[in-house]
């Protein structure tokens, strides 16, 4: 009798972690839906505002690019400087 006291007291103890992550994952699994549709929703998901960006990204890369390439400081360039 004190074994299945000492099985069911385990099982409990066992079970409410398990419970607690349960709970909380389907919290955030309602707001995960709620913030994709805030996405899908912002001005940002332009295509235009996503072409600037990709082309944006592609001089920072090529400049990134140079400075790995070279031993000069390209920090150190005077500030209008454009690739």
């Amino acid at each position: 009798m004190a074994a299945l006291r000492r099985w069911a007291l385990a099982l409990l103890r066992g079970s409410v972690p398990v419970a607690v992550g349960l709970l909380l994952w389907v919290a955030m699994a309602a707001g995960d839906e709620k913030r994709q549709e805030l996405l899908k929703a912002l001005p940002e998901a332009n295509p235009a505002v996503l072409a600037e960006r990709r082309q944006h990204n592609r001089l920072i890369m090529a400049a990134l690019r140079e400075a790995a390439e070279t031993d000069d400081n390209v920090a150190q360039r005077p500030v209008p400087w454009r690739k």
